[in-house]
């Protein structure tokens, strides 16, 4: 983009981008036309209030999914935590029903008594 150089000292003039045909004019728009823009501008506002308000709905679900994630994730840890715990409480009453069953049959105390031999 070549920009115009003013030919008296070698500098730039600068452009504006905006549209100033009004002030260049010394016209200024049609009410009908301002009102118009106006209106576009008004349902471009009210298209971006949308979007806005989709854009924040989005981001809190998805914040909603994250939690509940994380939340599955810590109880899937707390039932295998629970299942090992599960399976050493099953070993240990198998090993002290075992014992006790050793501690009964060792003892005079639990000894069966055969009622058919001594009727005999």
């Amino acid at each position: 983009m070549d920009l115009p150089l003013d030919e008296e000292d070698g500098t730039f003039t600068n452009i504006s981008l905006a549209d100033d045909s009004e002030r260049r004019s010394g016209r200024r728009r049609p009410a009908a036309g301002r009102a118009r823009a106006a209106g576009m501008n008004a349902e471009m506002d009210a298209v971006e209030a949308e979007n806005q308000v989709e854009l924040e709905e989005k981001t809190r679900l998805i914040n909603q999914v994250l939690e509940l994630q994380h939340t599955l994730e810590d109880l899937s840890a707390r039932v295998d935590a629970v299942k090992e715990e599960n399976l050493k409480l099953k070993s240990e009453n198998q090993v002290l029903g075992q014992y006790i069953e050793n501690l009964m049959s060792a003892s005079s105390v639990f000894q069966t008594t055969d009622t058919k031999s001594k009727r005999k």
